[in-house]
Formats: structure tokens, sequence, C-alpha cells
């Protein structure tokens, strides 16, 4: 994963953009807030291909691990996921009642991700 710092309308988040080597192993979540504490930032984008299979196989723990963190951690995410993953079975099910809460959500596009992520 590559990070970045962002400044935008006055507010600062961090940018995970896909690389090689998405997000696999909780010690991937934690180089993240790490990279996220490094910048004193506690708002998070998540690009499209920043997550691996891994997170959307629920029976993984990974998804879970990585959301409790972040509300841990009180770091407010957005994720961009368009792909065939977010639409099914028990991860569908997981989106439906995260994009209800002020945490983490899930948008189509980069634009509605960073309006809720900076509104």
């Amino acid at each position: 994963m590559k990070i970045e710092s962002i400044q935008k309308e006055g507010q600062g988040y961090i940018l995970c953009r896909p690389d090689d080597q998405p997000l696999r192993t909780e010690q991937d979540v934690l180089d993240l807030i790490s990279g996220c504490f490094e910048h004193n930032s506690y708002k998070l984008l998540l690009q499209e291909g920043t997550l691996s299979d891994e997170f959307y196989n629920l029976r993984t723990g990974l998804a879970g691990t990585t959301l409790q963190k972040l509300i841990n951690y009180h770091i407010k995410a957005a994720a961009v996921i368009r792909t065939e993953e977010a639409t099914q079975g028990r991860f569908k099910e997981l989106l439906t009642e995260l994009n209800k809460g002020e945490d983490f959500r899930v948008f189509g596009s980069e634009t509605e991700a960073l309006a809720w992520l900076l509104g």
C-alpha cells in the first residue's frame, strides 16, 4: 500500500493507493494506522484495489479486525469499492450495516467518498 497525506478544503486526510501489496494482514492494518498517526490525520480514504480478497472473505476475520482497529483509534474511513465483491453475500450485508454508521462507509466513487469523509 502507498499512503499519502492530502490537504483539501482546509482538511487533511490519508489517501491509501493500491499497489502490488493490498491490505492482507493485521500487520498491514497496523502499518496503515501508524501512517495516519505519523501524519496526524484521522481520516482515511481507501482507493479501489487497496483491499485484498481476504478482506472481502469475512471468514478470514480481516474485515472485522480492520474495522475494529479503525474504530478503536478513532479513524474515520471511506473505501471506494466498485467491484462485484461488494454486492455479494455476507459482505454486502456487512456493508449495509456499516453504511448506516459514521465510522466506515463504502462508496462507488472517490468524489462521493471524499464528500462524506470531509463533510
